[in-house]
């Protein structure tokens, strides 16, 4: 079992940044895959990135380029660098992992992932 808490959500303008955390239990995010996911209001989640346990990284199209996700497997902690972010960003945001093993194909799949957390709101205004 993995506890994950995400923290760093908020309330940013246009063109702003954020930065988002998300730290695992003891059981800790070293052997498993990670990912940023996000709902917007009446829309289906979607990933956002995910990253393998090689480091391996995977961004969504609408991301690309504004976004950068990264691990630290000392801390347990998943991070989302969020750049440029525009009023289509705005959604709740949550961290996931992987039960074990898993492939990069698979980093934006939400069923490729196990344990989630409860989610932190990023809100963009223009």
């Amino acid at each position: 079992q993995v506890q994950l808490v995400e923290s760093g959500g908020g309330s940013v303008q246009a063109g702003g940044s954020l930065r988002l955390s998300c730290v695992g239990s003891e059981n800790g995010i070293r052997n498993r895959c990670m990912g940023w996911f996000r709902q917007a209001p009446g829309k289906e989640r979607e990933g956002v990135a995910g990253v393998d346990m090689h480091g391996e990284t995977k961004y969504a199209d609408s991301v690309k380029g504004r976004f950068t996700i990264s691990r630290d497997n000392v801390k347990r902690t998943l991070y989302l660098q969020m750049d440029s972010l525009s009023p289509h960003d705005t959604a709740m945001y949550y961290c996931a992992a992987s039960l074990g093993y898993c492939t990069s194909g698979i980093l934006l799949a939400t069923n490729a992932y196990t344990y989630w957390g409860q989610g932190t709101q990023i809100t963009v205004s223009s």
